[in-house]
């Protein structure tokens, strides 16, 4: 902080209701598109927070926007997650991580499609890339427990995971064969012999 109490770059801290309205705007238009699809209007998202459609605006200036910030917030939950799996020794939490966010990419596929229509296109690799820190902990202490094959690496392991929750995104798999997908993977992913 400067002596005039701004921070350094000259931005006005925002304020602690700013920060509430900005999480609530998020957590109602998370839910409003999972329900309604992306092209829900934004003064339904602006209802559900308990918001004028201004502040929505405020915040966020277009729908893109708003889409965008869905899927960082979602990504932003997902790091926190992950974190918290690595805190956790559990030697299964790999496939915990897996089953996590096949998930999440299945319950924001009408976000990931409205993005694609304004040309922004949301990558499951990318994502991964981000959690890939993580990632590599919790694979390594699943090798080291025995849950994986030895041999398994995180260069083989995100790609493998981002093609199977990116195709279910775009063929819209039900939560049935989302699960059987899942099982087939695990068992790839496990030492010849470990059922």
């Amino acid at each position: 902080m400067t002596r005039d109490g701004l921070p350094p770059n000259g931005e006005r801290p925002v304020r602690a209701d700013a920060r509430r309205n900005r999480a609530r705007i998020l957590e109602a238009a998370e839910a409003v598109f999972a329900e309604q699809g992306a092209s829900a209007a934004t003064d339904v998202v602006a209802a559900r927070a308990g918001v004028a459609i201004g502040t929505v605006f405020r915040h966020f200036p277009t729908k893109p926007d708003l889409l965008k910030a869905v899927v960082m917030n979602l990504l932003d939950r997902l790091v926190a997650k992950a974190d918290a799996m690595v805190r956790d020794p559990d030697v299964h939490a790999l496939f915990e991580f897996c089953g996590l966010v096949m998930s999440a990419s299945a319950a924001h596929r009408a976000v990931f499609d409205r993005l694609a229509e304004t040309g922004v296109q949301v990558r499951v690799a990318d994502a991964l890339e981000r959690l890939r820190p993580s990632i590599e902990v919790l694979l390594a202490r699943a090798r080291d427990g025995g849950a994986v094959r030895a041999d398994l690496q995180a260069d083989e392991l995100i790609p493998l995971l981002a093609a199977i929750c990116q195709e279910a995104i775009a063929a819209d798999w039900s939560e049935e064969f989302r699960a059987r997908a899942l099982e087939l993977f695990f068992d790839g992913l496990r030492p010849k012999g470990n059922g």
